[in-house]
């Protein structure tokens, strides 16, 4: 497993880092530390007027900000090493968003703090962590806060039938230190009606429902989601069985992101864990997807993992 470890030096990384250290497995991970040092821009109005005198300040920009760099890597390194922890260092220079997505292509896990050196007052996610959850095309953990008495993690897998769902279950038993772990199996029942403009009443009505064995029987819609959902949350604990683990189940009624959260906030879990199926396109921009709206909301730390055909 190879994991991209995502550093600034600000207070909110370095908790990433820490909680990275602690969350994944150590046995057969490789280790990166990465800096991305911002591209210099000249003044306004003055670019191009002295390309000779431009030259020399990025060169001398170039310089500093990479010994400057290279400095935080080397004290993340170290404390790291304190931690157990051996990475490897890298440097690059251009848009951190950018590079980190483009690098995350070479690693199995790219790991963010929730916010940059700038941005730390901020509620939810930076502008550089949203675009990393939403770009990076495999994992991303948004490293949080962990307890430091905790003894036993406590981890809270959403499922929804989904491959990305069954992706992120996978990973999550081969890559997490997790032998010890709670780990709870949640599955959101969507409220259907909210969105059709329906009334309540109509999802409590009965429908005529045909099993397959061609029988008829009077069935809710309610009563048809339930046993979906009951299927889904079973086929993930048996998955999660074949992997040498167990878990308890959740099931409950509403929108997929607020519930997950509440439970998440409820139970004092350390790490959500969800896929996400990557889409790229206009809708799921505007309207944000389950795993965005978890990750930009979340207090504990969240794995997402996206999964793209």
């Amino acid at each position: 497993m190879k994991v991209l470890l995502a550093t600034d030096g600000s207070t909110q990384s370095t908790t990433a880092l820490r909680a990275a250290s602690r969350l994944l497995r150590r046995d057969s991970a490789e280790f990166d530390l990465l800096c991305v040092a911002p591209e210099f821009y000249s003044p306004k109005g003055k670019a191009g007027k002295d390309a000779k005198k431009s030259a020399r300040m990025v060169k001398a920009y170039r310089d500093q900000i990479q010994v400057e760099a290279r400095e935080r890597l080397i004290h993340a390194q170290a404390m790291l090493a304190t931690l157990g922890v051996e990475a490897g260092i890298r440097v690059e220079v251009g848009s951190p968003a950018r590079v980190i997505t483009q690098l995350a292509v070479e690693y199995d896990i790219t790991v963010v703090g929730a916010h940059d050196q700038y941005t730390r007052s901020k509620p939810g996610l930076g502008p550089i962590a949203s675009r990393v959850v939403a770009a990076v095309p495999g994992a991303v953990l948004v490293g949080r806060e962990l307890s430091e008495t905790s003894k036993q993690w406590r981890i809270l897998a959403a499922v929804d039938g989904s491959f990305a769902a069954e992706e992120a279950l996978d990973l999550m038993a081969s890559s997490l230190q997790i032998n010890e772990a709670e780990i709870t199996l949640m599955h959101v029942v969507e409220t259907p009606w909210v969105h059709l403009g329906l009334d309540r009443e109509w999802f409590d009505y009965p429908q005529e429902v045909t099993d397959l064995g061609g029988s008829t029987a009077g069935r809710t819609f309610k009563d048809e989601l339930q046993r979906e959902a009951d299927i889904v949350v079973e086929i993930a604990r048996r998955q999660l069985e074949r992997l040498g683990l167990s878990a308890t189940t959740v099931i409950t009624e509403g929108d997929p992101a607020l519930e997950i959260l509440s439970e998440a906030e409820k139970g004092d879990y350390d790490l959500i864990v969800i896929g996400a199926t990557g889409e790229t396109d206009l809708k799921h921009n505007l309207l944000g997807s389950v795993s965005t709206k978890v990750a930009q909301a979340a207090l504990c730390s969240v794995l997402v993992v996206k999964f793209i055909e």
